[in-house]
């Protein structure tokens, strides 16, 4: 049996450090960043209470995003080591609020020396790192699938789609815009995750957005709760800082949302996780058991025909640090041949 507990999708303002003059002072900045999340996440569980179990923090939330700066230079500047000193601290944070704590950042691997990725990861209430997700969809950034090959060899199929059994019920993480893409998610799914951890940093509007139309559908067709953190916009940049803010939210098995925060730092979006009751209803047959109804082998050849976006960072078995404007010409090549195939067009 799990226990009900409470999940946070805490809402915090970016401090970016793009503007940094240089690399020491862009991690002092980041350090100065983990810390005022870590007072943040001590006061909102002394004020939500002890049933605060589960914390997701907004997208690259400690650094803000890359603008102008070359893949080598912005991993030097702002990129965490794997075994570096700021998932360390975020470890500590974990740790001594008794927290399972869902981080977002740039990060670096020593298999691939100059890239970085950009990886959700999960510390356990003891502070262990129990889950490393690496986002696999970005247009200006590496992902594991521009070095599918070596990527595979090192980390395996369920390296690349990873879900944490815990005492929380099974963990899975999806990043940022990933949330608009289904496949991301049916592919955790498919492996039991129940509760998806979202990390954004995307655009606040009192419309629906696709991305937020898009946590309701990922919800109800994978019969799992997501906990969505955006940022409370991102300043110290030249960028007009409240662009992402407000809508957290956490939404469960049937699409419903169950809250959802305004504009602002915000501890709003705080909601009780039933693992056991979502089991019942992924047990129970009907019309509205999406994963059992899924004839997924018709699905798989019905993709197959589609061209493939090329991964082409590793030649002649070196690696190639990218230009960010190849990933722009890569896009333009893929689209030229969903033409020729009569995916796009006429």
């Amino acid at each position: 049996m799990t226990d009900a507990y409470r999940a946070l999708a805490l809402q915090t303002t970016c401090h970016a450090v793009n503007d940094c003059p240089d690399d020491a002072t862009a991690r002092a900045k980041i350090t100065s960043n983990i810390d005022r999340v870590g007072r943040q996440i001590r006061a909102s569980k002394g004020f939500i209470g002890q049933d605060l179990r589960l914390v997701v923090l907004p997208e690259y939330f400690a650094t803000s995003f890359p603008m102008g700066d070359t893949i080598p230079g912005w991993a030097q500047k702002a990129a965490f080591a794997m075994d570096g000193p700021e998932y360390d601290a975020l470890a500590r944070i974990a740790q001594d609020n008794k927290v399972y704590l869902v981080s977002n950042a740039y990060e670096t691997d020593p298999n691939f020396p100059s890239l970085y990725f950009q990886a959700s990861v999960v510390f356990d209430d003891a502070g262990n790192l129990v889950l490393r997700y690496r986002r696999m969809v970005s247009l200006f950034a590496p992902s594991p699938y521009d070095v599918w090959d070596r990527y595979l060899d090192i980390y395996g199929i369920d390296g690349v789609f990873p879900v944490a059994r815990t005492p929380l019920g099974r963990l899975a993480c999806v990043a940022s815009e990933e949330i608009l893409y289904p496949e991301i998610a049916r592919a955790l799914a498919l492996r039991g995750a129940e509760v998806f951890l979202h990390s954004t940093s995307e655009v606040g509007s009192p419309d629906l957005t696709p991305k937020d139309v898009a946590k309701r559908a990922r919800a109800f067709e994978n019969m799992a709760y997501v906990v969505s953190a955006n940022t409370a916009g991102i300043v110290d940049l030249d960028f007009p800082g409240q662009s992402t803010d407000g809508m957290s939210k956490i939404v469960d098995d049937q699409g419903r949302v169950l809250i959802t925060a305004g504009t602002g730092e915000s501890m709003v979006a705080h909601a009780e996780i039933d693992i056991d009751a979502l089991r019942r209803r992924r047990e129970r047959p009907g019309m509205g058991h999406i994963l059992s109804r899924l004839p997924q082998a018709a699905i798989a050849a019905g993709l197959a025909p589609a061209p493939l976006q090329p991964n082409a960072l590793i030649a002649d078995g070196q690696l190639q640090i990218p230009e960010r404007a190849q990933f722009a010409q890569r896009q333009r090549a893929t689209i030229a041949a969903l033409k020729t195939s009569g995916v796009l067009g006429s």
